[in-house]
């Protein structure tokens, strides 16, 4: 089955969905940014403040809309980073962490407008998913006491050596 349709990621934020676009270009760098629409007089608040913001970063469409306090985000939903190397795994952590973001666990991480992510290293699914049951038990068993994700930890555990 084919469909022309395609899928935008709406983000509602508290007000600042503007700057979370910005904040978004500037953390992964194959961004660009799409409309900026404002408040008419006919919706709820001052007409003139940005109602959305698009974005676009590793092909995936955005639109951050500023509907207000009601709904915050959970790690209910979160994007996953695949990430090439190590390197790129610890540039996503530490950006996503700072200025007031926050690790969780196994990988996770909550920015600083609360969005959560998956910090996703190279290798790290294959071990968890491994045919092996063993190796994926203690694979897994080495990642649950970790936050940042360390492959090479998790290997040796499923290879019995930790």
């Amino acid at each position: 089955m084919s469909s022309s349709t395609g899928f935008t990621t709406c983000l509602w934020f508290d007000g600042d969905a503007e700057a979370a676009a910005d904040y978004y270009l500037s953390v992964f760098k194959d961004g660009k940014r799409g409309r900026t629409a404002y408040k008419n007089e006919a919706m709820p608040g001052a007409a003139g403040e940005v109602l959305i913001a698009e974005f676009e970063v590793n092909g995936q469409r955005f639109v951050g809309l500023n509907g207000g306090p009601e709904f915050p985000f959970t790690e209910a939903i979160s994007f996953q980073i695949h990430c090439a190397d190590e390197a790129e795994a610890d540039y996503y952590y530490d950006e996503l962490t700072k200025d007031g973001g926050a690790e969780s666990a196994c990988g996770w991480v909550k920015d600083k407008f609360g969005v959560s992510w998956q910090v996703i290293p190279p290798g790290a699914i294959e071990l968890i998913a491994d045919p092996d049951p063993g190796r994926a038990t203690r694979a897994t068993a080495a990642m649950m006491t970790m936050k940042k994700l360390d492959v090479a930890e998790m290997r040796r555990a499923a290879d019995g050596e930790g």
